[in-house]
């Protein structure tokens, strides 16, 4: 009986190619491709997060005890509670800092942040709708995990500049909000509607 020796062994070269052969140029674009791809898959991931967590700050600023809010108590809490949760950890960072250092890159993101939310609630902000008692009572059935239930709720748009008009921007596809009220759709069906 013949044994196997390594001679015998056929060891797989890796194929080399010229570089400006086809078949590199193949190689790199494919390579180019699963890097912006993955690149994209951040970013939409980090948007999502940033969604979920502006949505879930209202979740956690709405009263336990209140059916639904006025649209003055919405602005109230983007004004006071909202745009400056930051201010503490900004100022922090800036006793942290020794005199003549530049800011800090957290610093700096931060500052960066507030200036955006109070631009974008300047020029209009879109929140879930705390005035409608419907979408309320739907948004506390949300469990603060699935990004797909946010579409069902209905927003509004709310600005510093006109705090009066709040008009709906998406009017929200849950069952509830059409016109039924929450005791007319039982919760399986409201599940089912969630899935849809």
């Amino acid at each position: 009986m013949k044994t196997a020796t390594p001679k015998d062994k056929k060891e797989k070269k890796e194929k080399v190619f010229h570089p400006q052969s086809r078949k590199a140029g193949q190689l790199e674009r494919k390579q180019l491709r699963v890097a912006k791809l993955g690149e994209a898959a951040s970013k939409k991931s980090k948007k999502a997060y940033e969604k979920i967590d502006r949505h879930a700050f209202f979740f956690h600023a709405l009263p336990p005890e209140v059916e639904c809010l006025t649209l003055e108590q919405v602005h109230q809490i983007v004004r006071d509670i909202l745009l400056p949760r930051h201010d503490e950890e900004i100022e922090r960072e800036k006793k942290t800092r020794r005199k003549g250092r530049p800011p800090s890159a957290k610093e700096v993101k931060l500052e960066e942040l507030k200036a955006q939310e109070a631009e974008e609630y300047r020029t209009g902000m879109d929140v879930i709708d705390l005035t409608h008692p419907a979408n309320v009572t739907l948004l506390r059935r949300w469990n603060q995990d699935e990004r797909a239930f946010l579409d069902l709720l209905r927003y509004i748009r709310i600005s510093s500049t006109t705090p009066e008009v709040a008009p709906v921007t998406r009017p929200g596809r849950h069952g509830t909000l059409s016109g039924n009220t929450i005791d007319e759709v039982s919760p399986d069906a409201a599940e089912t509607m969630a899935v849809d």
